[in-house]
């Protein structure tokens, strides 16, 4: 399961979304994020899943990838979309005492999975494309104007990427425990909730006293380098949007205004 986890996950490539600025890619990310929010309909669903999996396509990154992120929160997504089915009306499909499963509910539960798959999916095509180097200096760009309210944007910006970046470290640190744990004869696998609970404090208290080594180990390289924050640093890679990344813009504003248009002219998927 550990190993699933491709959060923070960067995949090198030369596809045409990895050549989008990355502030582009930040700023669609959350618009579309929005947007898929905003889609009350299977119609205006369906075409940004659709437009979801024409990106996966384009980025080059290989689609097992992507599933493996799903995996990690097949539970999730499982339970959500059984929670769903008993909360709508419509014909009754199956009953129990009080229990019944109605048309509704099954058609909740189908748009809400789709809902938290793209959800997924369009979050982890930001992660796979862009460099850490890359989120730090788009994200610094993209809150620049915070620095007229005295807010410390380099720092914000370097401590957000730097957290993602080190989730594959921890998870990598953490199934090599794990590994050194059944090495030693720990059972993690068998027994109840508490017992699974208990078996875990063998794997976190390494894992925190190895968080903070390489926590401190990082301060103390930044330190003897003399950093000292974003105050009259150059740029080795200059950002400059292109003619590529305003045909991204237009053709994601088109896209944003097919869902608007379905979310008005068809009727609400959720009732």
């Amino acid at each position: 399961m550990v190993r699933d986890i491709t959060l923070g996950q960067y995949f090198p490539g030369k596809s045409l979304i990895h050549r989008l600025d990355s502030r582009v890619k930040i700023i669609l990310t959350f618009v579309f994020i929005i947007f898929i929010f905003v889609a009350s309909n299977f119609e205006g669903l369906l075409v940004m899943a659709a437009l979801i999996f024409g990106i996966l396509l384009l980025s080059g990154v290989p689609l097992k990838q992507y599933f493996k992120s799903l995996k990690a929160i097949f539970f999730v997504v499982i339970f959500t979309s059984v929670l769903n089915l008993f909360y709508a009306g419509g014909e009754t499909l199956w009953s129990w005492g009080y229990v019944r499963i109605t048309t509704g509910g099954v058609s909740n539960a189908i748009f809400i999975t789709i809902r938290i798959v793209s959800l997924i999916l369009f979050s982890s095509v930001l992660t796979f494309t862009t460099s850490p180097t890359e989120l730090t200096d788009a994200l610094e760009r993209i809150m620049k104007p915070l620095k007229v309210l005295h807010i410390k944007v380099h720092e914000i910006a370097m401590m957000m990427t730097i957290a993602l970046r080190f989730v594959p470290t921890l998870l990598e640190e953490t199934d090599k425990i794990m590994s050194a744990q059944k090495a030693r004869g720990a059972d993690m696998e068998s027994g109840g909730l508490v017992q699974r609970i208990k078996a875990l404090i063998p794997i976190l208290i390494p894992l925190f006293v190895s968080s903070f080594r390489r926590a401190y180990d990082l301060a103390m390289a930044m330190e003897c380098r003399c950093y000292h924050g974003g105050e009259g640093r150059t740029k080795m890679k200059v950002l400059h949007a292109t003619k590529r990344d305003a045909a991204a813009v237009a053709f994601s504003l088109l896209v944003c205004a097919v869902i608007v248009f379905c979310s008005v002219y068809f009727p609400p998927a959720i009732r």
